[in-house]
């Protein structure tokens, strides 16, 4: 690893994990922090516990704001761990001179997005600091939330299996290049930041056998599925061609050469199910997202990796997303 903490150390993928694993966990292991998932299991399976920092440039951006993407952001790694989000903290830095209306525009998206989940803030912090200290405003959120289905675990998948998406992937980072660069878009492109648990109980009010779940963050859809595929020491093997990507976010991928599959997302997710429950699964997730679909299958081809078929009956390991991709987009 690098001696010093470079931009590429944030981006949700070989780098991060690295940082992650070589530092953080090395002096910090415990059998829970092992697990590795988007939240704690903690109190014998009956809580869920996480937490998120939010840095987000800029702070607007079409579709959202920094204040509904950290309620956003925490709520939903809570709900991927089958659990109904109830408290949050929030604490803030802000930088001297930012704008009290500005704040309390995203103080309202948090409401709103709290009130969404059924959550409530119930504790804070607020630090102010000189001017040029940090970038306007940098927010973080921790969350509790009560698990009402246990065993959802990356390290359950088995041969067989289906793997689906929620909705069309790569819209947030997408977004948040765009409006980070000025781009000035013909088209309705806009973040897919969204509160996640209402569709995650529908999941589970449905019965379906729920084995894995969790939204794609830094690093994207590729970076879940290779976890995923490590963590189970399973091949997870996609098809391209049913991978949901708007044309806008293609374009924009083409033009600086990312991968749809890495890019972030902030209301997407990926679940793990029985065969047997995909279509019922399919189902739900369509009321909510019309380009909800079946992506892939688990199978023990390449065990530990992502293998992406392609229409013209090629393949290739989809890795870890390497590099500096998009820093600041959460």
């Amino acid at each position: 690893m690098n001696k010093t903490v470079t931009i590429a150390h944030g981006n949700g993928g070989q780098e991060n994990n690295e940082l992650i694993s070589q530092i953080f966990y090395k002096h910090f292991e415990n059998d829970i922090l092992a697990r590795s998932e988007d939240a704690a299991v903690i109190e014998d399976g009956k809580l869920a516990f996480t937490t998120d920092s939010f840095t987000v440039s800029p702070l607007f951006f079409p579709g959202g704001d920094i204040g509904k993407l950290a309620v956003c952001g925490t709520c939903n790694d809570l709900a991927m761990m089958g659990a109904k989000p109830k408290y949050l903290t929030c604490s803030v830095i802000i930088e001297e001179g930012f704008s009290t209306r500005e704040l309390e525009k995203i103080v309202r998206s948090m409401k709103k997005e709290l009130e969404i989940n059924g959550a409530k803030v119930v504790s804070g912090d607020t630090k102010v600091v000189p001017k040029g200290s940090v970038d306007k405003l940098f927010i973080n959120t921790t969350g509790i939330g009560v698990i009402e289905k246990k065993g959802i675990s990356a390290s359950s998948l088995e041969e067989g299996m289906s793997i689906l998406v929620s909705r069309d992937v790569g819209a947030h980072g997408a977004t948040i290049f765009a409006a980070r660069e000025g781009m000035d878009l013909e088209s309705e492109l806009k973040t897919d930041c969204a509160s996640l648990y209402p569709e995650i109980k529908a999941l589970m009010d449905a019965n379906i056998d729920i084995v894995a779940l969790r939204d794609a963050t830094r690093g994207g859809v590729a970076a879940v599925l290779n976890e995923w595929a490590k963590a189970s020491e399973v091949c997870i093997e996609i098809e391209e061609a049913s991978v949901p990507v708007q044309d806008e976010v293609q374009g924009i991928c083409e033009l600086l050469g990312f991968e749809a599959m890495s890019l972030a997302n902030e209301g997407t997710f990926v679940l793990a199910v029985p065969k047997m429950h995909a279509m019922l699964a399919l189902e739900v997730m369509r009321s909510y997202h019309d380009s909800a679909t079946i992506i892939g299958t688990v199978t023990k081809e390449h065990i530990a990796k992502v293998v992406l078929n392609s229409s013209w009956g090629t393949k290739r390991f989809l890795d870890l997303p390497t590099g500096e991709l998009l820093p600041r987009i959460c």
